[in-house]
């Protein structure tokens, strides 16, 4: 495949507290992203202030970190295509109400901080995060039967 990257995702606790997480990671391989990491977790504080870092000065930060290890999250790691820019595609505006009806924050999500997901937001966010989340050997690199009918070859 053409162009095949690597993202990072993290159902955040609104989504799994409301048992989304399964309509969540559905959507993503019905788009043709290919899970290859995968992990319920309780997320602790060190973690979600690493993962947070860039926004530690906001003021929505503290909040942030409270929220994010809250509950149990479900991280994850697609691959595919431009899987960044794909993935951004698919759940949308930050903010739910202003994100475009069929994705993911727009069809599920009403609200600015319980916004279901987050995505990496470039392919050097992706690598930093998915190495913060995932051990190399909780990596799955596997070939997929239906590529060849999803994806033209370059």
């Amino acid at each position: 495949m053409a162009n095949t990257d690597r993202t990072f995702f993290i159902v955040k606790p609104d989504g799994v507290q409301r048992g989304l997480a399964g309509e969540i990671i559905s959507r993503l391989e019905g788009k043709g992203l290919k899970l290859v990491g995968l992990k319920l977790m309780q997320a602790d504080r060190v973690l979600a202030e690493q993962h947070y870092e860039a926004l530690k000065e906001r003021s929505f930060y503290p909040g942030l970190i409270d929220f994010i290890t809250s509950s149990p999250v479900v991280a994850g790691v697609v691959e595919g295509p431009n899987a960044v820019s794909a993935l951004a595609q698919l759940v949308g505006s930050t903010i739910p109400l202003e994100a475009a009806p069929g994705t993911i924050r727009g069809d599920l999500g009403i609200a600015v901080g319980p916004n279901l997901i987050h995505r990496s937001d470039a392919p050097e966010t992706a690598e930093r995060e998915i190495n913060l989340w995932f051990k190399p050997e909780e990596l799955v690199s596997w070939t997929r039967a239906n590529d060849a009918w999803m994806f033209e070859e370059e």
